[in-house]
């Protein structure tokens, strides 16, 4: 019978470090899967900045090539007025 009576205590020590060691898993398992999905938002941010980044950059872009066209325009429109300005002057001293 003494025998049966140390078997058992180290039985439940072996059943209770078992568990510990399930739960111990559980714990290593569930960290895992908040790095992973922390690392997911993470990226998912990034991306969502470089997309915002990118559509700033674009818009940027097409301001600046509309400011140079309406610089153009401008110039163009100046000459014109200058040109058309001289051939009055010119019909002026006919």
């Amino acid at each position: 019978m003494k025998g049966d009576r140390s078997a058992r205590p180290s039985s439940r020590k072996e059943g209770e470090e078992e568990e510990e060691k399930e739960e111990e898993e559980e714990e290593e398992e569930e960290e895992e899967e908040e790095e992973e999905e922390e690392e997911e938002e993470e990226e998912e941010e990034r991306r969502t900045k470089e997309k915002e980044e990118e559509g700033r950059r674009k818009k940027k872009e097409e301001e600046e090539e509309e400011e140079e066209e309406e610089e153009e325009e401008e110039e163009e429109e100046e000459i014109r007025n200058k040109e058309a300005e001289e051939q009055e002057q010119e019909k002026e001293k006919r």
